[in-house]
């Protein structure tokens, strides 16, 4: 099975270097980015959209099913809980740590790694039991950053430089 994975287009708090919170919607840019994204994957024959239930990633989803697919909304691909960090500047930690698998440190009340990437993993397990020839996943930076841990292996641990830009699609194989 080919799995496509989204990043969600750009929002206020993308552009401010912000961590998100769960209401946010894309900014202008990233309906942009989102239209763009559209016109490159016409030629994708994806057999449905799984997307995170975050407002911007079911945006991000709705306009670009040029196929006018289904699409499912997921739990398990939302993006990483921020916690109190919600709104902070990426400043405000060290943002190396915060996507080093193997950190001991917890920041506020965000999500620990581990948990995050074991709920993606679960989908991904999930889905391989599914009947799909090809998937289009539109999800968050930081769920491409476990789909890269799952099928590029953890390495280093470290993760923030191996999340997909604002409206970037990778390819894997299931």
């Amino acid at each position: 099975m080919k799995v496509y994975i989204v990043r969600h287009g750009e929002t206020l708090y993308n552009a401010l270097n912000q961590y998100s919170d769960e209401k946010i919607d894309l900014n202008e840019n990233g309906i942009l980015q989102a239209k763009e994204l559209r016109e490159e994957i016409k030629e994708i024959n994806y057999d449905v959209i799984i997307a995170s239930p975050l407002l911007r990633t079911r945006h991000t989803s709705q306009i670009i099913n040029v196929h006018k697919k289904e699409i499912i909304i997921d739990e398990r691909i939302k993006e990483r809980d921020t916690g109190d960090l919600a709104g902070k500047a990426f400043s405000s930690t060290n943002r190396e740590e915060y996507w080093n698998y193997n950190t001991t440190i917890q920041y506020g009340t965000s999500e620990n790694i581990k948990d995050f990437f074991r709920r993606v993993y679960d989908f991904l397990n999930d889905l391989k039991r599914k009947n799909y020839n090809s998937v289009l996943i539109v999800a968050h930076s930081g769920v491409s950053k476990a789909f890269n841990g799952y099928f590029e292996g953890l390495k280093d641990g470290m993760f923030l430089h191996r999340g997909l830009k604002n409206c970037e699609i990778k390819e894997y194989e299931l």
